[in-house]
């Protein structure tokens, strides 16, 4: 018995779409979305950490920011479109879904001075490091 009579003629965009699926679960991920998503950048300076995320498509509104002591945590959700009758995916790249993603941050943050904010699909959190982690100059005096 030939393949295409097991499983009907052979269909090129079925056939991209299961090995999709099969690279998607090799590599632990979940509806396309990876398990560190959103991708991130963090840097800082003595006095402030900056954490920029990837949230292209995602509402402001969409998203949880939290801070506590030294970890920042995104949480949100990437809706997946809604497709019309009669309408199919060729190909989906683009991952959808909840998404959780923490960051170990270099200090504790002081909770009264953070804000956040969204432009050209990305995330921006500019955080100030709490005042009992600043760095101290102790002044020596000559004996």
């Amino acid at each position: 018995m030939l393949w295409h009579e097991l499983t009907g003629p052979w269909d090129p965009w079925r056939e991209m779409e299961r090995l999709q699926d099969e690279v998607s679960r090799a590599f632990g991920t979940r509806g396309g979305m990876s398990r560190d998503y959103p991708p991130v950048n963090v840097w800082s300076g003595d006095e402030a950490v900056v954490v920029t995320a990837e949230v292209p498509g995602i509402l402001p509104a969409d998203l949880d920011i939290s801070v506590v002591n030294d970890t920042l945590t995104v949480r949100g959700a990437r809706k997946t479109e809604e497709l019309q009758k009669g309408e199919r995916y060729h190909r989906r790249e683009r991952g959808y879904g909840d998404f959780v993603r923490t960051v170990q941050l270099p200090f504790r943050i002081d909770g009264e001075h953070m804000e956040a904010k969204v432009s050209k699909g990305v995330l921006v959190v500019h955080l100030r490091r709490a005042e009992e982690d600043q760095r101290k100059r102790i002044t020596v005096a000559t004996a």
